[in-house]
């Protein structure tokens, strides 16, 4: 086996460059991962081009899927995993003794959190493979694993993160239940797998929306996948729409999981009914809302809720869902790259140049 790995760092936005980086000697409590495939997130392409700028060189990647190529026995025996298993990533890791982690919200575990996740750690912290746009990745003690089951391909198998996010988002969060309806604000590959998710948990009927004509084929997407009715929001009043839809209706939950999109708030709030629940999953990228009224919280009694990130019950759930076949995310609008062909994926992910972005993207390193 070689004493290095290929990775991609971004040392700057806008500059990704391939290095090689020794493998690190793995021990009792540690693995490494031969890494598959990484599905490209849109944090992925908002590092890329300075949106979310780090100011410290990284390799990018938290959506792996790999093969344990080594692992310490403590570490087998913790995570339930052998050489040669096929596992998913989980982004958060876990020190699991803080109160946060106790409770089962690692996602503000006080020793990791949002400041120490992979896919978004310095090369300088040793052993510097830490994210997966890599050949390998390091597993460290404090990582969370989960199985993929046999029938899933390492590229199909990425999409249990944001899968996994439309299950906590679209139903545990906001507590969805059956003969909901539901409207969610973002075509992307979260607003689908949110889609999936609440329709697996019952809701009666589901509207998507979008805005413009690079969602236009994420919205025909979105009815391919089940949703009653699909909005562009450039075109039609959402409101009229939803309650053409439902007879006058109003939404009983709304999932906000647009990106830099600032009327998305004002536009969750009028959908959803008086004492309804907004679930805010998005992130604006800037302080002004347009077309908030606050006022519209108090007068309706609208709950609303913020979510940050997955947790391990929802990518299970994501992984059973996927492995059941009964949705058509293999014939989903997807590219995929090598390594060497990262930098073109992520500026077609951002919606740089004419080509309208896949609903999916994805690094495959199964033949690197």
């Amino acid at each position: 086996m070689s004493s290095t790995a290929t990775a991609l760092v971004l040392e700057e936005p806008r500059r990704l460059v391939a290095r090689e980086l020794s493998l690190p000697d793995i021990g009792n409590d540690d693995a490494l991962l031969r890494v598959e495939a990484c599905g490209l997130c849109g944090t992925d392409h908002e590092e890329y081009t300075g949106h979310l700028p780090a100011n410290f060189a990284f390799v990018p990647g938290h959506e792996t899927i790999g093969l344990v190529e080594r692992i310490g026995s403590a570490a087998s025996k913790r995570w339930n995993v052998s050489e040669g298993d096929r596992v998913a990533v989980e982004v958060f890791l876990s020190c699991r003794e803080c109160d946060e982690c106790r409770a089962g919200a690692y996602n503000r575990c006080r020793q990791h959190g949002l400041r120490d996740m992979y896919g978004f750690i310095s090369v300088d912290k040793p052993p510097a493979l830490w994210g997966g746009y890599a050949t390998h990745q390091y597993l460290a003690p404090d990582s969370i694993l989960h199985k993929v089951p046999d029938s899933l391909d390492p590229i199909h198998a990425t999409l249990f993160n944001p899968l996994g996010a439309g299950v906590r988002w679209g139903v545990t969060v906001p507590g969805t239940k059956e003969g909901d309806v539901v409207a969610i604000l973002g075509p992307g590959i979260r607003g689908i797998s949110a889609l999936v998710a609440v329709k697996e948990a019952g809701a009666g009927l589901v509207m998507v929306t979008g805005a413009g004509r690079h969602d236009a084929p994420r919205l025909e997407q979105a009815g391919v996948f089940g949703a009653d009715v699909v909005c562009d929001v450039r075109s039609e009043d959402p409101v009229q729409a939803l309650r053409t839809a439902t007879g006058g209706a109003l939404a009983d939950v709304v999932i906000d999981v647009t990106a830099k999109a600032p009327d998305a708030l004002a536009q969750a709030l009028s959908l959803v009914r008086s004492n309804g629940t907004v679930v805010m999953a998005g992130t604006r990228g800037t302080s002004e809302t347009p077309g908030f009224w606050p006022d519209l919280i108090v007068y309706k009694e609208i709950n609303i809720i913020g979510a940050l990130g997955v947790d391990g019950p929802a990518y299970r759930r994501a992984l059973e869902i996927l492995a059941s076949g009964r949705h058509p995310f293999a014939g989903l609008p997807r590219r995929t790259a090598r390594l060497d062909g990262a930098v073109e994926l992520l500026e077609l992910m951002a919606g740089e140049g004419d080509e309208p972005p896949p609903v999916h993207g994805a690094l495959d390193l199964s033949r690197v």
